[in-house]
């Protein structure tokens, strides 16, 4: 569950004084004002009392928050968001200021969310459900250490509340203390074993362990839990539990190299509507996952440029057929690498430096221990090929970096790479011939894996008479360079946290170089190997070294959820 359990009777008690709560409720008609009433029938019944125009002020404000309250059930947040605003207006409350902060925090706004958080806390005593509320909204943004601070608090003032600390244990594990985050979990589970949402982190936590078994266990009994009785409180999105749990038992039985449940538990993932930020993002990752695991590879032409792969013995892969051609998993805790690099264009023009820039990017992994693969001068089918052999085996590495050297293009505010037979004409199905950037990123999202990927991809515009006139740059317009990420995973990877950069801020342009590389990954291979680096002060000495060198043109930018120091190369 993302927040909660709130029991409206007390939440009312903040709009009416207690005494006037039975008649004021019955005054403004029971349909309306009950939580037990189904969301189409409150709805109905709080716009007729609206019609009548017969209140305002408190009573006013109470309707809309009870009318709110409806559209939440049904999970429709910018209505939410809409009558809690006007309730607000009308007379503000310690109760609508929580709803309005919980449907900004399921529409993933955590800023917007805290501030009303804080503004509910101002007007009131201290409240364990609000003071929980807001420390959910810490933890999305991934400031873990305030999410504990308001947890704590919340537990303080209610001992007994399973779910702060089932968010206290997830925010734990999210900073790596799996032993805290088990012992808070475990605590909660005990205080109401009913509860299906303990059970789901658990299941992380056993997956992060590599003990696969009790994840699926736990999972199984999740599900069950959800199943048998759908969480009557309306401060949870409808079907956010049930779709967390059959997305975190696929992930358990995708690691566990059982392909076929792990596929039925992404289809039933798939099956449910979603209405809220993170269960959105849990569907993205099963529809990638789901197509990695069940897939036939498609075959690369005879005359595409084959990818190689380090070391040497040829990974297998699943190709959906009997259980004798599934790939054995990769070892738990693996550091994996994805490096591409696309120069030799057939229809834009060409890049010279990006096979380059691969190589050396690629060497420099090696040196350290990655395990990478290697693809140079792809078109389309080898391109998606190298890419999804890759996710595939990410299911259970531990650290998993991406790497890409060559053209992209944002086109509406996504990413895309370019694979060298790619002719790029307007048109809605242009980017059907392009490798999807966010694809990349949802199969990946995983709270048990570090993501780390580098995109040196922004060099600018060979789109312009089809290219023939541009310079040696790395973006197509579209818009010019790439666009920012909306979310680095707001899904599963709620934990190990996802670091993305590229070799230029967004929307400019990166340079292809004079030299045998691109300023960005000349000197990204150059620091790679430090021992002892962490990896955003890596990507510091990166960005000094490319700013000086191109003389104040080129800024690498980067953005990270990480949750502590990444060493690539160890100290």
């Amino acid at each position: 569950m993302r927040r909660l359990l709130v029991a409206f009777c007390l939440l009312a008690s903040t709009l009416w004084p207690a005494p006037a709560f039975t008649q004021a409720r019955n005054q403004l008609g029971a349909l309306c004002t009950t939580d037990t009433t189904p969301a189409d029938q409150m709805i109905e019944a709080c716009n007729k009392i609206i019609a009548l125009k017969a209140f305002q002020g408190g009573q006013l404000a109470t309707i809309y928050f009870w009318r709110a309250v409806g559209w939440n059930k049904k999970g429709d947040y910018p209505k939410v968001i809409a009558d809690t605003t006007e309730a607000i207006r009308l007379q503000p409350s310690q109760a609508v200021y929580n709803l309005r902060g919980s449907a900004y925090y399921d529409k993933g706004e955590y800023d917007i969310a805290i501030a009303d958080f804080d503004d509910a806390l101002k007007l009131g005593p201290p409240s364990g459900i609000i003071l929980h509320n807001r420390g959910n909204a810490w933890r999305g943004k991934g400031d873990y250490a305030k999410a504990i601070a308001d947890y704590d608090a919340a537990i303080r003032l209610e001992p007994k509340s399973a779910f702060s600390l089932q968010n206290r244990g997830i925010a734990k594990e999210a900073t790596g203390d799996l032993d805290g985050a088990l012992a808070d979990i475990n605590q909660a589970i005990r205080l109401d074993p009913t509860l299906p949402q303990p059970l789901i982190n658990r299941t992380a936590i056993w997956r992060a362990r590599g003990d696969l078994d009790r994840a699926i266990a736990d999972g199984s009994e999740a599900i069950r839990l959800a199943r048998e009785k759908t969480p009557a409180n309306i401060m949870t999105p409808p079907n956010n539990v049930l779709i967390s749990g059959y997305v975190h038992r696929a992930l358990a039985y995708e690691a566990k190299g059982d392909y076929a449940h792990a596929g039925d538990d992404y289809r039933a993932t798939l099956a449910i509507a979603a209405s809220d930020a993170g269960s959105k993002a849990n569907q993205a990752t099963a529809r990638v996952r789901l197509s990695l695991v069940t897939d036939i590879a498609v075959p690369i032409p005879r005359d595409a440029p084959s990818p190689t792969t380090q070391p040497a013995a040829p990974a297998t892969q699943q190709t959906g057929a009997a259980p004798a051609t599934s790939p054995a998993p990769t070892a738990l805790g693996k550091r994996m690498a994805l490096i591409i690099g696309n120069g030799a264009y057939a229809h834009v023009k060409p890049l010279p430096n990006p096979p380059n820039d691969a190589r050396a990017v690629a060497k420099s992994l090696r040196d350290i221990g990655f395990i990478v693969s290697e693809g140079v001068d792809l078109d389309r089918a080898a391109m998606q090929k190298v890419t999804r052999d890759f996710l595939r085996q990410a299911a259970r590495a531990q650290v998993a970096v991406v790497y890409y050297a060559g053209h992209g293009v944002q086109v509406d505010g996504r990413n895309y790479l370019i694979p060298v037979d790619v002719e790029l004409k307007p048109g809605a199905s242009m980017t059907e011939a392009m490798i999807d950037m966010d694809t990349i990123m949802s199969g990946l999202d995983d709270q048990i894996r570090t993501n780390i990927l580098i995109f040196d991809a922004c060099r600018n515009n060979p789109m312009a008479h089809q290219a023939a006139a541009s310079g040696t740059n790395r973006g197509i317009d579209g818009a010019s360079g790439l666009a920012a990420p909306t979310s680095l995973g707001v899904g599963a990877t709620l934990g190990a946290g996802t670091l993305i950069a590229f070799a230029t801020a967004p929307g400019q342009v990166a340079l292809d170089g004079e030299g045998a590389n691109s300023p960005f990954s000349a000197a990204l291979s150059r620091h790679l190997g430090t021992p002892g680096l962490e990896v955003q002060q890596m990507l510091t000495r990166v960005r000094a070294e490319v700013v000086s060198a191109t003389k104040n043109k080129q800024v690498p930018w980067s953005n990270s959820s990480l949750l502590g120091e990444v060493y690539l190369a160890e100290k």
